[in-house]
C-alpha cells in the first residue's frame, strides 16, 4: 500500500500527490481531522468544513457527536465536533443546512 488515505495519513497523501497545502478541505469523519488541521496550518486564508451526516430520512445518519449512532461505516465523534468548534471549522449540518440531498428532492 502506498499510503493510508486516513487519519495522519491524509496530509501526508495531500503532500506527497500535490506537493502543496490546501487553502480548503472538506471532511465528514474522525479520520478527516489531521487534513483539516494542516490546511488550516498554513498561513493566509483557510477553509476547513466538516459535513455532519445527521439526516437519517433523507439520507444516513452517523456520529456518535449528538446522541446520532457510532457505525463501523463512519465516525464523526464529539470530539471531533467540539474540536471544529473550538477552531472556527464550519461543520454543515445535511437536516438543518441541506434543502435537497438528491436532486430528486428538488422537483
Amino acid at each position: 500500500m502506498l499510503l493510508n488515505d486516513n487519519n495522519a495519513g491524509k496530509p501526508e497523501g495531500i503532500h506527497m500527490m500535490i506537493g502543496r497545502r490546501p487553502y480548503a478541505a472538506f471532511g465528514n469523519t474522525s479520520g478527516d481531522q489531521q487534513m483539516l488541521e494542516y490546511t488550516r496550518a498554513g498561513s493566509g486564508t483557510r477553509l476547513a468544513m466538516l459535513v455532519l451526516h445527521d439526516d437519517a430520512e433523507r439520507e444516513y445518519a452517523y456520529g456518535p457527536a449528538h446522541g446520532l449512532p457510532d457505525t463501523k461505516v463512519g465516525t464523526f465523534t464529539q470530539a471531533l465536533y467540539d474540536e471544529a468548534k473550538k477552531n472556527g471549522w464550519t461543520v454543515i449540518s445535511m437536516k438543518n443546512d441541506w434543502k435537497a440531498i438528491f436532486p430528486f428532492e428538488s422537483k
